[in-house]
């Protein structure tokens, strides 16, 4: 089957953190593909780093299947406002919440008034991350290493603490891992450092979290075509982009929808614990 993203993709350079507008080809996010069957009506979620990208796919098919949503972001209005718009479309509350996550206390803030807001907290997904490129070891700089760490993967730990004055029993925590947690790329050594400390902390909450009901589950993307890409890779780097996985592609961000979705729903009531991987046929161990 053919499809829009295979490599060789368009030589592309953004600064970060990138703009979904400015990308060849245009990501996908579900816009004309998903159809909602109402799995979460009723419920309330925030979603990091919800502007654009794997996050716009979760606040759209969340909205496609009932959910009201607090798009948390950092600065990218424009990306923002047509996740909003995409969420409103589908008749359901969308609102923004623009921050930095690496910060303890808007994490708190952040959580405290998306649940005011929409009216309770049922499911957060902490999607958000950052990631830079350096060939050599030498030349991370050290507050680099500490930044992709406090956004990545300290951030995940203050907004859990903090949704947990709200969720209640068949609440959802859902972390955005990667095949990084498993197969480390050696040019993205902080950002596949974190990934691998997402996933213990994933399996290690789910069983702090399981007597009161919650459950705690990941999501590992393989190579996905978002604004990310294009604004921390080098031009060859995308050009080939997804290229080494099985399928030879990038997959889409309305690819890994389903799997947010499934995690998010009631009815998923016995997983937690688990990392559904979404890598393109690459082995995730």
């Amino acid at each position: 089957m053919d499809h829009p993203a295979t490599p060789p993709l368009p030589a592309q350079r953004q600064p970060m953190p990138g703009l979904t507008e400015a990308m060849d080809p245009r990501p996908d996010h579900g816009e004309t593909s998903y159809v909602g069957s109402g799995k979460l009506n009723g419920l309330k979620a925030l979603v990091t780093g919800g502007d654009s990208g794997i996050g716009r796919a979760v606040c759209l098919a969340f909205a496609r299947e009932g959910a009201d949503v607090c798009i948390a972001y950092l600065e990218e209005d424009e990306d923002a406002e047509e996740t909003r718009r995409l969420v409103e479309e589908a008749g359901q509350i969308g609102i923004l919440a623009a921050g930095d996550i690496s910060d303890p206390a808007f994490c708190r803030r952040l959580v405290d008034d998306a649940a005011e807001a929409l009216g309770g907290l049922d499911i957060l997904v902490n999607n958000a991350a950052h990631q830079a490129t350096f060939e050599k070891v030498e030349d991370i700089p050290d507050s680099e290493w500490e930044h992709t760490f406090a956004v990545n993967i300290h951030s995940m730990f203050y907004l859990s603490k903090a949704a947990l004055k709200y969720m209640k029993d068949g609440g959802s925590i859902i972390n955005t891992a990667s095949i990084n947690s498993d197969n480390p790329n050696p040019t993205l050594l902080a950002y596949a450092t974190t990934k691998g400390a997402i996933h213990n902390f994933t399996a290690g909450l789910a069983q702090a979290l399981a007597p009161r009901g919650i459950r705690v589950n990941a999501v590992a993307p393989g190579p996905i075509w978002t604004p990310l890409i294009p604004s921390t890779m080098p031009e060859e780097a995308v050009k080939n982009f997804g290229k080494s996985v099985p399928m030879g592609r990038p997959g889409q961000p309305a690819e890994l929808a389903t799997a947010y979705v499934m995690l998010a729903d009631p009815r998923s009531s016995y997983v937690s614990g688990a990392t559904i991987a979404v890598t393109g046929g690459k082995p995730f161990l």
